[in-house]
């Protein structure tokens, strides 16, 4: 990551406008799109997407082939591009064969990815955007921000400006005079006009109809009135016919805007008649050009075939708290956002989307809302795990994840940690400022101290009472249960004595490779998911349990994956995948615990980690198990999904990104009147509980196991004190 971008993030996270504009579009979405598939079938839906986009990606050249012999037929000229190059010259050579001057366009992604402006208007043609938010980007100088609202990032007084310096004359702050002077601006172009080209959101194969979704009168006339028209269509936007193309239509508008439908839904199966002042007809020279551009070769990859699944909605970045706060002019290249920087990759180059991936939080909220069913933070973590693989990730991390993988150098340093860090915490269970370089990591949350004694120690005296066992549990603790936070793992012992089963804790595990794997670094991953599944001997076992949803998803998910070149490697991660288990998860399988408590009262909210819910679809129960336990008022909190910003390393990498994250995750906490907040996630509760730390020490972050610990420990107490 270079300076460069560092640069452009702290400009972006200093602009109030931007992120005032960006944030008040992002809450407004959440709530209109919801109402907009109010009645409908969203799985459903999103299954027929599916269906249909992958049939055709798994057809393309026949698909082509089927549209272009459609099309041809009823005149149209199909060109096929294999490169931008290809494109940009066929449409170079079609204007200067023709002598045209003038060219009007529509919106089209395709267009601003291969860079066809620059061409045509270095060729001293006339270039016009036509779409109102590309109309205004184009004068400001600038590239689209988002792939559906081009001009976001802008508010009413900047266009003002930008139509001001453009026109010679003030043009004021309000809306609909500036819609007004836009219309009166352009109209004079589409008549002047020689050409028009436009994107295409659908192609049909079995009738060579290509299908545009807008919001605006520009797309129709930029298609209709020039007598020479050119559509730039890639090679993901075919389906195979025309009854295929209602599952987009339906999904593409709710999902990108919140609408029911665009105001304009265009087919174009063909040329029109073209209607001449000297009372002339003649159909209109239509062209369509097809691209490549590096799209075959990411269906190829079996990593990113789903990309064809993508209607460009843009829906994931209308959810991303990385691109609420950055903008795409940061979270992008071309493309923007996560979808877009697995776009960029492969459609511009590995180095234009080399720094926007590491802004994925990976916290999944985008597979949620996304009509086609895509894993773009899987996929954002492939790119990055190959990109380490390619070109290493730095000197510092990859020593600190060498240590991290290298099971007794690193606990030993975490057992030095535990007397180095006194100086700093003064004795507190918290570190409020750390000095000089360090300062960054503490000016928005303490970070809390190493544990003096680590779980590991700390199991070697817990007294399990279980009479005839029922089974026996491995448990997993991660770093954060072993060496910060060692009740944790005491509270899950005693749920899971409750319920009858005996409690190990294999010796050789360590750091479940998270931090490994989100940074780039697959070797160590490995090297930790072979240390884990070897220590943990699953087989031995009934379940194996972890109080921490990254680690428990690093068991079921990323081992596996890690060790499939290893056949017997493979066979121990999947039996290891089968009895794995979250703490909630598992103790509300087992049936959960009877009802009860100390009866103490005590108003609590819950946070929902981004991978217990999203990952491995667990929330309601936690509440469940909450819910029974005496004297809890549970009160749901605004957003109890949206991440807390913590995301692993990444709270290390871009704390002043994770900073404005968890800013907001506090501001709801704060709004339930909540006394606890109760986590399932010990990296949650670290960042979370270091945000209060700060800014509100009378909330308390607790999680679900150690809440039941103490629950049941003051239940036991009183019982014996009435005795």
């Amino acid at each position: 990551m270079d300076k460069d971008f560092k640069t452009k993030i702290s400009k972006a996270l200093g602009d109030d406008v931007l992120r005032g504009a960006l944030g008040r579009f992002g809450d407004a979405y959440i709530l209109a799109r919801a109402k907009a598939y109010e009645g409908y079938d969203f799985d459903a839906l999103s299954e027929n997407i599916v269906r249909v986009k992958s049939y055709a990606a798994n057809h393309i050249d026949e698909m082509m082939d089927q549209f272009e012999k459609a099309a041809t037929a009823r005149g149209a000229k199909v060109y096929r591009a294999a490169t931008a190059a290809d494109a940009k010259k066929y449409v170079s050579d079609l204007v200067k064969k023709k002598g045209i001057k003038r060219i009007v366009k529509s919106k089209s992604m395709v267009s601003e990815e291969i860079l066809l402006n620059d061409d045509l208007i270095a060729d001293g043609i006339d270039v016009q955007e036509t779409d109102l938010g590309e109309w205004i980007v184009q004068l400001a100088g600038q590239h689209p921000s988002h792939m559906v609202l081009p001009a976001i990032h802008m508010t009413k007084e900047e266009v003002a400006t930008t139509f001001s310096g453009h026109l010679k004359r003030v043009e004021q702050p309000v809306i609909a005079e500036l819609v007004k002077t836009a219309r009166v601006e352009l109209r004079k172009k589409f008549l002047e006009a020689e050409m028009g080209i436009s994107g295409a959101n659908i192609a049909v194969a079995e009738t060579g109809t290509l299908m545009m979704l807008t919001n605006e009168g520009n797309g129709r006339l930029t298609n209709t009135l020039p007598p020479t028209q050119v559509f730039l269509v890639g090679m993901e936007k075919f389906v195979p016919k025309f009854e295929d193309a209602q599952h987009i239509i339906q999904a593409l508008p709710k999902s990108a805007t919140g609408q029911l439908i665009t105001s304009y839904v265009t087919m174009i199966t063909g040329p029109t008649p073209a209607y001449y002042a000297d009372g002339t007809v003649k159909d209109k020279d239509f062209h369509i050009v097809i691209i490549d551009n590096g799209r075959r070769k990411m269906f190829n990859d079996e990593k990113f075939k789903k990309t064809f699944q993508c209607v460009r909605c843009a829906s994931c970045l209308n959810v991303c708290p990385a691109f609420q706060l950055l903008g795409g002019h940061v979270y992008g290249h071309i493309y923007t956002g996560g979808i877009g920087t697995i776009l960029t990759n492969f459609v511009n180059s590995e180095r234009d989307a080399k720094n926007p991936q590491n802004l994925c939080l990976q916290c999944g909220k985008c597979t949620e809302v996304c009509p086609g069913k895509l894993d773009i933070p899987q996929m954002i973590l492939e790119l990055r795990n190959r990109m380490g693989e390619k070109d290493g990730i730095g000197a510092v991390p990859k020593f600190a994840l060498d240590v991290v993988s290298n099971r007794r150098l690193f606990h030993s340093m975490l057992r030095v940690a535990s007397l180095a860090q006194l100086p700093f915490s003064k004795g507190q269970p918290v570190i409020r400022h750390l000095p000089m370089f360090l300062s960054g990591l503490t000016e928005k949350k303490s970070l809390p101290t190493v544990a003096k004694v680590p779980f590991r120690d700390v199991i070697k005296k817990v007294k399990q009472e279980v009479k005839n066992p029922k089974g026996k549990v491995a448990l997993y603790a991660g770093c954060l249960i072993d060496f910060v936070y060692p009740k944790i793992g005491e509270g899950i012992i005693a749920g899971l004595n409750e319920k009858g089963y005996e409690v190990i804790f294999p010796d050789g595990q360590s750091c479940c490779g998270a931090p490994a794997t989100y940074m780039g670094d697959r070797k160590n991953a490995r090297k930790c998911a072979v240390m884990n599944i070897e220590a943990l001997e699953a087989e031995k076992v009934d379940y194996v349990v972890s109080g921490c949803p990254t680690c428990t998803h690093a068991l079921i998910d990323s081992f596996k994956e890690l060790v499939e070149d290893d056949p017997a490697l493979l066979a121990r991660a999947e039996e290891l995948s089968r009895k794995s288990r979250d703490f909630s998860k598992l103790l509300f399988d087992l049936g959960g615990l009877p009802a009860g408590g100390d009866g103490v009262p005590m108003k609590i909210t819950y946070h929902d980690s981004c991978h217990l819910k999203r990952s491995m679809g667990v929330f309601a129960e936690p509440r469940k198990i909450l819910s029974d336990t005496a004297g809890v008022e549970l009160i749901e909190m605004k957003e109890s999904d949206r991440c807390c910003g913590f995301a692993g390393s990444y709270s290390i990498k871009f704390p002043e990104i994770s900073g404005p994250i968890l800013d907001r995750k506090i501001k709801n906490i704060e709004e339930t009147g909540a006394d606890f907040v109760v986590v399932d996630c010990p990296g949650c509760l670290m960042q979370i509980g270091g945000g209060l730390d700060k800014k509100n020490p009378k909330i308390k972050v607790i999680h679900t196991a150690e809440l039941l610990l103490e629950k049941r420990k003051n239940s036991k107490k009183k019982n014996k004190n009435k005795k």
